[in-house]
């Protein structure tokens, strides 16, 4: 099957674009971390964002309103995932380093419990139907029951598990398995996989978003680096557009039918779902090298940029225009 690339990347792309969806509010410095940024999680009631400082071995706690780290939990190993439980108060950490998944009591920010897998415990995904926390590790996808914080099942797969999305009341869960070069899709009450797909995968497939409504997966591939958008009816895909390079996050904003990957080459991509089956290019807002991680809530999008050489670590926070 072939797509039209519906956008040429060039020196010339930012001169011809029209103006910015994204509006650059401020920006909060992360002082004393160093190394890779990974994952966020936002408390929306709390204004807080949490920030994965995987290189630096700490979560940085980050106070929006105040614009300054409020706190910060160190002692950390490789920290990737992030999940922000609001009833319970409460904070998952995935360790690559260790694999462990800790939970934390935002009343004094003591850890609560350490649940232990066997390695790279990674992305982390919360299915609120059914009370589970899905965790990426290993070559596997666990279930953690966030009632009793007890791994309840482990779902075997052909490669370690990045970015992955859930549908609504758990019926499926897509994966994407770089190292397979594939797509998985999982039963979750089977605590199998279910279908694999591979047909038009560009390699390095590492975030994915769900536009559950319109059956639509889309992927940010690395090499090379495109955005792919599959049928999840029926795994064949529908659209290939082109994208900047090392892009490890990405989202869909359903109302403005927009999709937002942080690239880092140094760039955040916006691009516009004209309908399930067509996509085009809204603009490349420039940033810097390594700013690979995003955070896309409401009207803000929050933006990872680590230390380079004198210039502290920060958080760039970027309102959506539209």
């Amino acid at each position: 099957m072939r797509w039209p690339i519906i956008w040429i990347i060039g020196g010339l792309m930012a001169s011809v674009l029209p103006a910015s969806e994204l509006t650059l509010e401020r920006t909060i410095p992360l002082p004393g971390v160093v190394g890779r940024i990974d994952h966020f999680a936002l408390d929306s009631a709390g204004h807080r964002l949490f920030v994965a400082a995987l290189g630096n071995n700490t979560v940085e706690v980050v106070d929006l309103a105040a614009g300054r780290v409020e706190h910060t939990l160190a002692g950390l190993s490789e920290p990737q995932g992030l999940f922000h439980l609001a009833e319970a108060r409460r904070l998952y950490v995935a360790n690559g380093g260790d694999g462990a998944v800790r939970v934390y009591d935002e009343a004094n920010w003591t850890e609560a419990k350490v649940i232990s897998f066997e390695a790279d415990a990674d992305n982390l995904r919360y299915d609120a139907t059914t009370r589970r926390l899905y965790v990426g590790h290993g070559d596997a996808l666990a279930a953690v029951d966030v009632d009793r914080n007890e791994a309840v099942s482990d779902t075997a797969l052909p490669a370690h598990p990045e970015s992955f999305q859930s549908e609504r009341e758990g019926r499926r869960i897509f994966v994407n398995l770089p190292e397979a070069h594939a797509i998985g899709v999982i039963d979750p009450r089977a605590k199998r996989m279910v279908a694999q797909w591979t047909d038009g995968l560009a390699g390095g497939n590492f975030p994915m978003v769900l536009d559950e409504a319109d059956h639509r997966l889309m992927v940010a591939c690395r090499r090379p680096a495109c955005l792919m958008v599959y049928d999840t009816e029926t795994g064949r895909p529908v659209a290939k557009v082109a994208l900047h390079g090392d892009c490890d996050d990405l989202f869909f904003d359903a109302t403005r039918r927009e999709i937002y990957a942080s690239c880092g080459e140094g760039f955040i991509d916006v691009f516009r779902q004209v309908d399930p089956e067509h996509y085009t290019v809204v603009e490349a807002v420039k940033t810097d090298p390594g700013a690979r991680t995003c955070l896309v809530d409401g009207a803000h999008l929050y933006l990872a940029v680590p230390r380079r050489g004198h210039r502290t670590a920060e958080i760039r926070c970027y309102r959506l225009v539209r």
